[in-house]
């Protein structure tokens, strides 16, 4: 839920939950930056991305629902955002993106780890895009809340997120607090390990 003031909006915390804007002012974002939101869903973040950059930069929108895609383009366009394109993708295959090599300064992968299958190719993916100096920021569920979230089977806990990260070219660099029922994780491409 958020309040508008003044073409400024400001998160309303709710039964301890996170929201984007709360989140994006930790990820250490630049005007200018060139974003991806892999798994962009409803555009939450893309929009907070996108207003947190004023007007600098771009914001990608990567997701394999086009009405989400559709909707999240409409709003940016009703907020006077030109910083923002949409991208339909699987993500799970090889270059998936559409994005180039090297293009994005930072890649927000959020509550999409328990969705994906081939959780590897999405690290390999943000790898692949990522600058030299780029950041990967991960935010998932930290466990299943009676009926909030995945299933419990499905949960991607921290250390296995970490882990994750890790066998697929990146070390991390800080964790960040995402919200009572999320981790937040910050992370960046080892680059001895995949040479591109």
């Amino acid at each position: 839920m958020m309040q508008h003031t003044a073409n400024r909006y400001t998160p309303l915390q709710t039964d301890g939950f996170a929201h984007p804007h709360t989140n994006v002012a930790a990820f250490g974002l630049e005007h200018g930056m060139h974003v991806a939101d892999f798994g962009s869903g409803s555009g939450h973040y893309v929009l907070a991305i996108a207003e947190w950059l004023a007007g600098s930069g771009h914001v990608y929108a990567v997701d394999v629902q086009r009405d989400l895609l559709k909707r999240t383009q409409n709003e940016a366009t009703k907020r006077g955002l030109k910083n923002v394109s949409v991208i339909w993708s699987d993500l799970e295959g090889n270059r998936s993106s559409k994005i180039a090599n090297h293009h994005a300064d930072a890649v927000l992968i959020s509550n999409l780890l328990f969705q994906v299958e081939n959780k590897a190719g999405l690290f390999m993916e943000a790898h692949r895009i990522l600058k030299p100096v780029g950041k990967l920021i991960v935010i998932d569920w930290s466990d299943s809340w009676g009926g909030m979230g995945p299933a419990k089977s499905q949960v991607v806990k921290k250390g296995a997120a970490i882990a994750l990260a890790e066998d697929n070219g990146f070390e991390l660099l800080r964790e960040f607090p995402a919200g009572a029922h999320h981790y937040g994780l910050i992370l960046r491409p080892m680059h001895h390990v995949f040479k591109k």
